[in-house]
Formats: C-alpha cells, structure tokens, sequence
C-alpha cells in the first residue's frame, strides 16, 4: 500500500484542524507556496517542514514519514540498544535488534535509521562469523555510500568490506577494495586525511596476508608520517598499530613493541573497548616474540583481556585471537599441555572454514603437540594449517607453516618423501 506524500499529509492535517491555507501559511508564507507543496508540486526546505510542523502540532519526522512519534521512538530506542550490544561485542543480541528494526515496515519510510539498521546489522553479521552475509550487506552500502557527503562514514563501509574479505580468505578481493577507494580520495584530494589513514590500513593489512612485505613496509611508513601530519590522537594510533603490525611478520619484534606501546599510549577511555583489546593482544604477541623473558607478564595481561572480552561478550574473533596468544605465551612459559587446551578452544569457537584465526591457532596447537612429542598430532594440524593458508593466499605464512611442518618430519624421523613434498609446497607458496 502506498503511504501518503509529505503534501497530502499537510492537507489531512490542515482540513482535519479546521485551518484554510492562508491561515497556515501566515505570516512567513504564502497560500499559494502552501497549495503546490500540498499539490505536491514543490518539496518545502527543512526549515520550512519544522515551521509547518509547529503549526500543525506534529512533529517533523511525521510530516516527512508518516509514521508516528511513538514509532519513531521505539525503533530509535531498538537502534540505541542494538549498538549498545554491538560496542560491548554482544554480536548475537546486536543482530538480533538491528534485524529487529529492518523487519519493520515503518523503517522503509525513515531512510537514516534504515541506513544505520542496516550498517549495524553488517558489523553485527561480521562480529558473530558470518561473514558471506555480512560481505553482501557491506557490497550493498559501499554502492550506496558517498565520500563526498560523508567521508568518514564512506571510508567505514569500505574499510568493513576490506576486512571481511580477507577474513573470508579473498585477500586479494580485500587488497582490490581499499586500493580503489584509496584511489578515489586521491583523485578527490582528500588523501590527507584520518579516512584516507584508516583505508592505508586495510590495504596494508592485505598486503602483509598476501606475503606482499615490501609494499607493506613502504605504505607503514607512508601511513604512520601522514597520520602524524593529521595529528589526531586516533589516526596515530591506527598508524602505530599497523607499523607494529608490519614489524612483527618482518621479524622485527622489538620495533613493533616499541610502536604498539605507542599506539596504546594514545588510547583513550573513549575509544572502542573492542580495538582496545585487540591492541593490547597485539602487544603481547609482540612482547612473546621480542621478549620471551617478559613471557609472564605477556600471559598476565592477555589474561586480563580475555576476562574483559569474556564478560563483554566479545565477538568470537577476538576470543579465539586472545586465546591463542595464551597458548603462545603458555608454550613459551613450558606449558604446553596448557597451550593445547587454549589453542582447541579457540578453534572450537572459529569452526571448520578456513579462516586466518584458524590458521593461527593450528600453527600454535602443532607447536605445543610437538613439545609434548605428540608428533603425529602436530603433523595433522600443521599441515591443516598450512592448507588453510594456502586456500586465503596467504602464501608467506603458508611457506612458513609448510617449512615448519618439513622440520618436524625430519625431527621425526619420518619417511623422505612426505618431508621433500612439504619442502616443495613451501618453495612454491613463495614462487620458487
């Protein structure tokens, strides 16, 4: 059923309070401009909808939508809540709400709290693992989005779509997207600035899964002096993050201790709980490489986190990411039994698709099988693993995991053949 315009719902209102339409319009309009906007020949100003409003004794958003204030304020409050539950990571009860609001046929008639249903029900979809959908939601709002209406908002959609994919395992679909939005606030002049920094971020991101280092180097350090020019708070710390995060797959532990401190330092109590301990995560994965001899205290705060994020409900993601720092602290520490247990259950939480996470905790599992002389096991799930990466092209962590994999056989003392394949998987993922 069709709702009614803007114009014929001035007219109701109008006829309905008894009210001509040089009585409406006086004293700041005229009748005539009121007949073509009833007429719904002309489209009244914002200003002059809320001068109509205060007369007809109805709210604006009413005027405009048709639906009710009561309505309107019901999915707002199911709006406020659902990203409420989004912010702490409760991914399953953001969904559920924001989904709330998009079954709603009201919804269609408020386009802003349809859009930013939508936009939260993407991030909740990402948040929970779901990502095939939450890729199609993101493919729909990065269409609609525009830079030049709203930069930051442009840049988001765009950053999420990056990020999905090559969560999904399509680095170089990720690596696609944030080079051509990045090109865009180029060709547009807004390359200098904080959106610009976060797209570097993504891409750089892509590039290091991909194995591309070199370019990630160069962009790390493109990315950390633009931010500093900007010299907003945020936009360095996303800067330092992701130079940390270059340091550390260029094996060079100690810098990248030394920018992620830098990062946290800028963190604020403003910021997203969520990024927040996905930094100090971060942090101690480095200070495990860097500094075994710091390996408690790694634990120490990796365990703090995963309290936070547990009692947040955090997306499984960032659980099973901690979870598997643990493990990596817990082998460093001599207990890989432990580390086993930490490793399994992060895994139980990401499932059987290949996922970046997952390979990660495979990595930290076979690690731990082998102190434990469970060698059969960590062949098993050093070669899933290695499998894994080589199905999301990350082909340099690939060639570790098959190298990795090639030393264990050897130590073993296992048959040739299976240790030359995997010598020979690892010289291909780098294109030897």
């Amino acid at each position: 059923m069709d709702r009614e315009t803007l114009g014929q719902r001035i007219r109701a209102l109008r006829i309905r309070q008894g009210v001509s339409q040089a009585q409406l319009a006086f004293p700041e309009l005229s009748d005539s401009y009121i007949s073509l906007i009833e007429s719904d020949k002309r489209v009244p100003a914002p200003s002059v909808v809320d001068l109509l409003a205060a007369k007809l004794n109805c709210s604006a958003t009413y005027l405009v939508s048709g639906v009710s204030e009561d309505v309107v304020d019901e999915l707002r409050v199911t709006l406020d809540y659902a990203e409420i539950a989004l912010r702490n990571g409760a991914a399953a009860e953001a969904r559920a709400r924001f989904a709330e609001v998009l079954a709603n046929a009201d919804a269609v008639a408020l386009p802003d709290m349809l859009h930013q249903a939508r936009w939260g029900h993407a991030l909740a979809l990402e948040a929970a693992g779901e990502l095939e959908a939450a890729i199609a939601g993101l493919r729909e709002l990065t269409d609609e989005a525009s830079a030049e209406s709203d930069l930051d908002h442009w840049a988001g959609v765009h950053v999420a779509l990056a990020r999905c994919l090559r969560e999904r395992g399509d680095i170089s679909a990720g690596v696609e997207t944030a080079e051509n939005a990045l090109r865009h606030l180029t060709a547009t002049g807004a390359d200098a600035t904080g959106a610009a920094v976060r797209l570097g971020a993504a891409l750089l991101a892509a590039f290091i899964e991909r194995g591309d280092l070199v370019r990630a180097g160069q962009l790390a350090g493109q990315l950390v002096e633009r931010a500093e020019r900007i010299g907003a708070p945020g936009v360095r710390m996303t800067a330092y993050w992701e130079a940390a995060y270059v340091a550390e797959v260029r094996g060079e532990y100690e810098e990248g201790v030394l920018l992620a401190e830098r990062a946290l330092m800028l963190a604020g109590d403003g910021d997203d709980p969520r990024d927040l301990n996905r930094l100090r995560v971060t942090y101690a994965g480095l200070l495990l490489r860097a500094r075994p001899g710091q390996a408690a205290r790694a634990r120490d705060l990796l365990t703090r986190v995963r309290a936070e994020i547990n009692a947040g409900a955090a997306a499984e993601i960032d659980v099973a990411w901690c979870l598997t720092e643990l493990a990596r602290a817990e082998t460093v520490l001599g207990r890989p039994a432990e580390a086993v247990a930490l490793a399994e259950e992060a895994l139980e939480l990401l499932g059987d698709a290949p996922r970046r996470a997952a390979a990660g905790a495979l990595t930290v599992l076979g690690e731990a099988c082998v102190r434990l002389g469970r060698r059969e096991r960590a062949v098993e799930v050093l070669t899933r693993a290695a499998t894994c990466l080589e199905e999301m092209e990350s082909s340099r962590e690939a060639a570790q995991a098959w190298f990795d994999l090639a030393e264990i056989l050897g130590e073993a003392g296992l048959d040739e053949e299976p240790r030359m394949a995997a010598y020979r998987r690892a010289l291909t993922c780098v294109g030897v």
